[in-house]
């Protein structure tokens, strides 16, 4: 009898061998609880050597609304949506809350080499988490995001609710972006370095900034194209939730949830196949 042989025999599994999907997926739930509190506390520790600590979660939003309002209030002119300051608070909030998830994704194993290399555990925790941590740090950004919105204008009503199923479906496509980044960057550490240039092009194409409708009147063929980008959809379906005077085709939010599903169901899958490739160091 072989050795491979006997360990069949004896139900003996190869050390670091790949689990089924579903077993895998057991598995990461079961340490849902370690994804959480490695969440929590690298948001304590990014924080904690800054005088103004917690609160740079929330000025650093604050400052790029205001900066990026200012110099694009002025070059749109007449061409501003309705409402402007509160349309580009909503868009650079939820932005960075996608692109903050993507970036840190991506770095999810590569930066956590020590401890994937010493402990057994489902390395789609650690992806998870980076999620997970964006999604602590939104918390009170969305609370400072309503409180802007008041000042500025903006009266509350029913609709604000909608961010709740709009945040879920949200954090689902930035979990599959995050576990689709997380591979690529194990295979090509340089991915890194585009992902500046990657996250910049998005902001500008996203609509985070400008009315799609006034700015590419000129071409209704690329605003018809908007209708399928899931950043710009899910920053309309905000702005309509919470602005007076905003409105998004209620089809959004089927292409946005099939976006999220199709997405987060690759991005597991994608993640999941190069399991025993995570903590090599060849």
């Amino acid at each position: 009898m072989t050795a491979a042989e006997y360990a069949e025999q004896h139900n003996l599994h190869r050390v670091g061998a790949r689990p089924s999907l579903v077993s895998y997926l057991k598995q990461a739930w079961a340490r849902r609880d370690f994804a959480y509190e490695l969440a929590r506390s690298r948001i304590q520790a990014s924080n904690q050597q800054n005088r103004l600590g917690m609160l740079w979660v929330v000025l650093r939003p604050t400052l790029n609304a205001l900066m990026y309002g200012a110099i694009f209030g002025i070059l749109q002119g007449g061409n501003k949506p309705a409402d402007f300051p509160v349309y580009v608070v909503i868009g650079v909030f939820l932005f960075e809350f996608f692109s903050d998830s993507m970036t840190q994704g991506a770095k999810s194993i590569t930066g956590n080499a020590s401890l994937v290399q010493s402990l057994a555990f489902p390395r789609i925790t650690l992806p998870f988490s980076a999620v997970m941590q964006q999604f602590l740090t939104l918390i009170p950004m969305l609370g400072v995001m309503f409180v802007y919105c008041l000042i500025l204008g903006t009266t509350p009503k029913w609709s604000w609710f909608m961010l709740v199923p709009l945040l879920i479906v949200l954090t689902l496509f930035n979990t599959g972006v995050a576990l689709i980044c997380a591979r690529i960057t194990v295979h090509v550490r340089d991915f890194t370095q585009f992902l500046p240039l990657i996250t910049r092009m998005l902001f500008y194409t996203s609509g985070v900034l400008f009315g799609v409708d006034k700015i590419l009147k000129a071409s209704p063929v690329l605003v018809h194209l908007f209708d399928f980008h899931p950043i710009y959809q899910a920053l309309q379906i905000a702005r309509g939730s919470i602005m007076d005077n905003a409105h998004y085709p209620a089809f959004y939010w089927i292409v946005l949830s099939v976006w999220a599903v199709v997405v987060f169901v690759g991005g597991v899958i994608y993640f999941w196949t190069a399991e025993e490739r995570y903590g090599r160091t060849n």
